[in-house]
């Protein structure tokens, strides 16, 4: 294995009231961060470091950011081991600092301290985003089929340089460095999951893991992050790669997820369930022609596989999503709708094998990417299968992992772990347990990325069938999503905007210019819920505290129960002023 451009892992951190220094232990070069004119350079070691002790260990420089109290390092500064990945170690980011060039930041007026401050606490909230995975040689960004397909001479770049662009979460950090030289110190995380398991089938052992990386295009949350941009990237855009390697054999089958490609919108307003629909007066035949060319140029053939429901509002969003594929006339995307609901109705959860056996002969034609343990190519994957639903996350998954598991049935038939016709199911039920459990926790992972919440559904993957502890649990997710849309993700879309580079802090904010953290709230923000308290409490004391019903307190009870019923009605019919709405990047708010 060559570590020439291996990313140096174990460091110190040297901070002095001018400098950062970076040591790599055992190296023979250092990083210098100029704290006071924001230079960069990486230097030969000398003796600069005799006689100084070092603040703090570090494990991965992530990169420099800009804030209204000046500029602020950040690094990685715990890890945990998740497993051995084609030789190489993976691990998930467990602890970060954030670390200011300008120790103190008295130069600021107090309002801008404390937007200052509201900055730092959003790069904290999607930093602690679950979960940030990297690898110190091993490019988590790209699939096994892309990376084998890489030239040497590019292979030699630094990880940061040739890592998918798609995938690298710091990516607009480490750039803000603008220093080249520094490749063996920029340490790219990807979002998304990792799991890597050893496992024995017929009493021969191999790995199988699984891989999910979300895309930093159109990233955001459940509300404010729908449909395509007008280069073609689409919200929720996920990339998973499930990999067995056996024997030196190596095994990948590729499919990827993404929110139906045209401009569409779902704004929260409070109710439970806003109504989507297509956003007026743009290209959505040009931005889905886009986003399939570049699809088809990254994977190959493309067929989608719809699962939204076929009436009321989704059935209109699935009507003009194939309405689209039918204008593109593209030989390379067939469409697939499935109404999931409808057919999976009374929990008749087998009916999903209509749609796996109605692409089954796909699947085989995809094939699989295949390397012998000599370097040799047995096969490439020709395709890849596009799943959405609204969301792309419950329904979605369940039908991701079900072409997963047809994929191992017959890459573990192919090796000889499997005789022929013999499923991995039956084979090992301990691996079947291993399997599904692993599924349900992409889904919930991928879930709280994008939604705050577990998935829903995930009773079905772990288990084969649908429960009542698991509809239980359905309901609480649904109710904290419903929380979380309407009442937090504005400050978490920021948070994403801000660490992505989509919104950039200017200097004079709150000073010379106006701050986006400035929002100007209407009357009825403030008024319409305290009315709303006050009536509550005094139904509710008028209700327990007097000795005897009586005319009197009927009529009290009949005002207060009226009032409760106007505010609540007043904040429904203005919900969309009582939402967490993003403050960087707002969107255009639409009435309910």
């Amino acid at each position: 294995m060559d570590t020439s451009w291996d990313i140096h892992d174990d460091m110190n951190l040297y901070i002095t009231p001018e400098r950062f220094v970076v040591e790599p232990n055992g190296k023979d070069e250092i990083l210098v961060i100029d704290r006071v004119v924001n230079t960069v350079r990486v230097q030969s070691k000398g003796n600069q470091l005799n006689n100084q002790v070092p603040t703090r260990r570090v494990c991965g420089i992530l990169g420099t950011i800009q804030l209204l109290g000046g500029h602020y390092l950040v690094v990685a500064t715990h890890r945990l081991y998740v497993g051995m990945l084609n030789g190489a170690i993976i691990w998930r980011l467990a602890g970060y600092d954030i670390i200011p060039y300008i120790p103190t930041i008295t130069h600021l007026r107090p309002k801008q301290r404390e937007q200052n401050e509201t900055y730092l606490n959003m790069l904290r909230q999607t930093l602690d985003t679950r979960f940030f995975y990297f690898s110190y040689w091993y490019d988590l960004t790209h699939t096994l089929q892309r990376l084998h397909g890489m030239p040497p001479d590019f292979m030699k770049n630094g990880l940061f340089d040739r890592a998918d662009e798609r995938f690298v979460w710091n990516g607009a950090l480490l750039r803000n460095f603008n220093c080249p030289e520094m490749r063996k110190f920029a340490l790219p995380i990807v979002l998304g999951f990792v799991s890597i398991n050893q496992v024995q089938v017929n009493g021969q052992t191999f790995f199988w893991s699984i891989i999910s990386r979300r895309s930093i295009h159109r990233a955001g949350t459940r509300f404010f992050a729908r449909g395509i941009d007008e280069t073609g990237n689409v919200a929720n855009f996920v990339e998973t790669e499930q990999i067995v390697e056996y024997n030196g054999q190596r095994i990948s089958f590729v499919q990827t997820r993404g929110s139906m490609p045209f401009f569409w919108r779902q704004l929260p307003n409070l109710r439970y369930k806003p109504d989507p629909e297509l956003t007026p007066g743009k290209d959505h035949l040009g931005a889905c022609t886009k986003h399939f060319e570049t699809q088809i140029m990254f994977y190959g053939r493309q067929v989608i596989l719809n699962l939204v429901d076929q009436k009321r509002a989704e059935g209109n969003m699935e009507r003009a999503f194939r309405t689209f594929v039918g204008q593109m006339n593209n030989p390379n995307v067939r469409y697939e709708a499935f109404d999931f609901h409808a057919e999976c109705k009374k929990m008749r959860w087998d009916r999903l094998q209509i749609l796996i056996d109605r692409v089954a002969h796909e699947q085989d034609e995809f094939s699989v990417f295949h390397l012998r343990e000599d370097g040799s190519l047995v096969s490439a994957q020709d395709g890849v299968f596009r799943t959405n639903c609204i969301d792309c996350l419950d329904r979605t998954n369940v039908v991701q992992s079900m072409l997963a598991k047809r994929s191992l049935n017959a890459v573990l038939q192919k090796l000889g772990i499997l005789q022929a016709g013999q499923m991995v199911e039956r084979a090992s039920p301990n691996f079947e347990y291993v399997f599904k459990g692993v599924w349900a926790d992409n889904a919930d992972v991928v879930s709280l990325q994008y939604s705050g919440t577990g998935a829903l559904k995930t009773d079905f993957t772990r288990t084969g069938k649908r429960t009542k502890a698991g509809l239980m649990q359905d309901g609480i997710n649904s109710a904290t999503r419903y929380y979380l849309n309407n009442f937090a993700d504005g400050s978490r879309q920021d948070g994403f905007d801000l660490f992505l580079g989509k919104y950039v802090v200017k200097p004079d904010e709150g000073n010379l210019l106006p701050s986006p953290l400035v929002v100007t709230r209407t009357w009825r923000y403030n008024t319409i819920p305290s009315v709303l308290l006050f009536a509550v409490a005094m139904l509710f004391i008028t209700a327990i505290f007097p000795a005897e019903f009586n005319t009197e307190s009927l009529l009290f009870l009949l005002f207060w129960g009226t009032m409760i019923g106007v505010s609540t009605t007043g904040i429904l019919h203005y919900g969309v002023e009582f939402v967490d709405w993003p403050r960087l990047n707002p969107p255009i708010k639409i009435e309910a």
